[in-house]
């Protein structure tokens, strides 16, 4: 698998434009200066693996995207394990997305930060790499993960993977085709899956497909939804003694590139940053505008274990350490999350006007 992922990045990097010959923030664009000596320095901490929590970017229904990063499969970077939005098999994806897996494997440098891809010229800038450049992501980073338990979750995907190539018409984890479905079969659910079939979650909670014609209300409803499940394998991590803390990874807000594919030409830059929200009654409300107790309890609790905040400079265009402060344990994260967001919220739904007890990660 090595050898073909290098082969894949040698083949990107000879079709990259020289350097220079794009803006910055866009594909084939330089990259900050520092990125290796930034990120290099952040892997000096022992974490084993990173839950990657990606903001929405549009004003409604905005559930973002989940994917995970695993140390010890390439020298001096982690492993990025993500759902490809585009593996659907439908044909305009086919014909301009890429598509050769449904469990794309990517250098962490390269998602977050880098304006070339090793998955070649199909990648999508902002999803398969570049990722800050579209939106912020959050990392949760966990300590104490056997490395036994890293290579099943990586061997579960790679099964997956198989099974997408066969056109394996169900699974144990999805009773369906095996491709991606934005309902049925998406980031959140493939992401869980390794963790419960490959790794042995046995009581991880991944919601079973609701097949209803085009009742799409009813459809999301059974939906696996990416900071959902992202609490869920918090709670699993914390009852396997494993620790846990937050980066924020901030969205570059400057990136003037507008993605050809999509329908309305809006600039990254002009697109929502919007923190990825559970299926709730603010689900379509407009960024900013959370008030449901479990989007609250979320973005408190991702505070509370909060330890950096990364930024791109916008006059020196190089990575920085914005913020860093200690990180709460998850036990008196949790608890404090639910306490403040539980009295947020009904202040909130009583339209009183006051200063929130919880902050939000980002603030």
């Amino acid at each position: 698998m090595f050898t073909r992922w290098l082969a894949a990045a040698l083949f990107a990097a000879s079709l990259a434009a020289p350097a220079g010959a794009a803006e910055f923030a866009t594909p084939g664009g330089p990259e900050p200066a520092n990125l290796d000596e930034v990120l290099d320095g952040l892997r000096q901490d022992p974490y084993d693996m990173e839950l990657l929590i990606s903001f929405g970017t549009s004003k409604g229904g905005s559930a973002g995207h989940l994917a995970v990063a695993m140390r010890g499969e390439i020298p001096g970077d982690d492993m990025v394990y993500s759902a490809n939005f585009y593996a659907d098999r439908s044909p305009e994806h086919e014909a301009d997305r890429y598509t050769d897996d449904l469990m794309v494997r990517i250098p962490k440098k390269e998602y977050l930060y880098k304006t070339s891809s090793s998955l070649g010229p199909k990648a999508s800038f902002g999803l398969d790499f570049g990722e800050v450049y579209k939106r912020s992501v959050v990392g949760v980073r966990v300590y104490g993960v056997p490395a036994a338990e890293r290579e099943a979750i990586a061997a579960y995907y790679r099964r997956i993977n198989d099974d997408y190539h066969a056109h394996a018409p169900k699974a144990e984890y999805h009773d369906g085709e095996i491709k991606y479905d934005y309902m049925h079969l998406n980031c959140a659910k493939t992401i869980g899956s390794g963790f419960k079939y490959g790794a042995g979650y046995g009581s991880l909670d991944i919601k079973a497909p609701f097949f209803f014609g085009h009742l799409t209300v009813i459809a999301a409803a059974h939906a696996n939804i990416p900071t959902e499940m992202a609490v869920k394998l918090f709670e699993q991590w914390n009852a396997r003694g494993y620790r846990m803390e937050a980066v924020l990874y901030r969205k570059y807000d400057a990136s003037p590139y507008v993605d050809p594919h999509e329908e309305k030409p809006v600039a990254f830059k002009d697109l929502p940053n919007r923190f990825p929200s559970v299926l709730s009654l603010d689900f379509r409300n407009d960024e900013g505008s959370y008030q449901d107790y479990d989007n609250l309890y979320a973005m408190y609790l991702l505070y509370n274990m909060g330890r950096y905040a990364i930024r791109i400079d916008p006059a020196t265009q190089r990575l920085e350490i914005a913020k860093s402060k200690d990180a709460m344990d998850y036990a008196g994260a949790a608890a404090k999350a639910a306490e403040d967001a539980d009295a947020d919220s009904k202040r909130f739904l009583r339209r009183l006007i006051f200063k929130p007890r919880g902050k939000k990660i980002g603030e």
